[in-house]
């Protein structure tokens, strides 16, 4: 899904149990001058992995959204499909707060995927312009906030000067440690895999590997993902009950929710609301219960 900007690896699952939830949701967020944000640094989590588990007393540590609905959030309005992209970004805004307070260790939004890149080149050409618009006026807010950016995807296919940003928000962010941030862009995780494939195929004739010694761990290392945790919990918004392509290795055991929510109206209580729902669950990972 594409970023809505204005038009525009695995530890842990926490034991300790959530604090209670907000009930209201926060004010909307200037497009042109974000207000910073007041947060207090989330506490550590712990370094064991939970055998099949109960998720009622866990805070999930990584995230990710397809976010989805800003055409149809602008269509019910009679805007152009720009406008929902431009609100989308204040949710974007909201998701990393709400991770933040939830004390999320990785958020990982799915921004642009390898086929948007078949949309009209006019919405393409806004889809860039604004991911342009907000490396220039964003990046420094996160960094404020101790947010670390990494990007996974095809880069390449952008202009270099997206690119050269690109690299120069992942450089200034890097020492970050209080919410790791990842934004999918020109994504697609078949292309990931076959990447991959082909990787580790060319090792094997290059004689540098052995085949019989390859395993989920040796693949997962040559993936774009291979530096975070896979999610524990990936959101769709919109109600569509699909993955879109999005982190099909990574998503294997991962909890799935689609609440029916639009992007551009998604908030800290829609967030906080798929938390506690991940909570009421039992995570097994392929064990039976005791």
């Amino acid at each position: 899904m594409p970023l809505p900007i204005y038009r525009t690896a695995p530890a842990p699952i926490l034991q300790a149990a959530p604090a209670p939830l907000p009930k209201t949701a926060p004010a909307p967020l200037s497009l042109t001058a974000p207000a910073p944000l007041s947060l207090t640094a989330p506490a550590p989590l712990p370094q064991t992995v939970p055998a099949p588990m109960r998720a009622d007393t866990a805070i999930p540590r990584h995230v990710a959204i397809i976010m989805d609905g800003n055409g149809r959030w602008a269509a019910a309005r009679h805007l152009p499909r720009v406008a929902g992209h431009r609100a989308g970004a204040q949710a974007v805004r909201r998701a990393i707060e709400a991770a933040i307070r939830a004390g999320v260790e990785w958020l990982t939004l799915y921004a642009f995927s390898s086929e948007n890149w078949q949309r009209p080149n006019d919405e393409v050409s806004d889809l860039t312009g604004l991911l342009r618009h907000y490396l220039r006026t964003e990046v420094a807010e996160l960094h404020a906030e101790h947010v670390r950016l990494r990007t996974i995807g095809d880069r390449t296919r952008f202009g270099p000067d997206i690119v050269r940003e690109l690299h120069q928000a992942e450089h200034l962010t890097r020492n970050n440690s209080r919410l790791n941030l990842t934004v999918a862009l020109s994504y697609g995780g078949r292309s990931e895999i076959v990447a991959a494939a082909r990787a580790l195929a060319a090792a094997a004739a290059a004689g540098q590997l052995d085949p019989a010694n390859i395993t989920e761990e040796t693949f997962g290392q040559h993936l774009f993902t291979t530096f975070m945790p896979d999610p524990d919990l990936v959101i769709r918004t919109s109600g569509e009950r699909r993955v879109s392509n999005f982190l099909l290795w990574q998503s294997a055991y991962a909890e799935f929710l689609f609440p029916e929510v639009l992007w551009p109206d998604f908030s800290q209580v829609h967030f906080d609301s798929a938390l506690a729902d991940y909570a009421q669950r039992e995570r097994r990972f392929g064990a039976r219960p005791a």
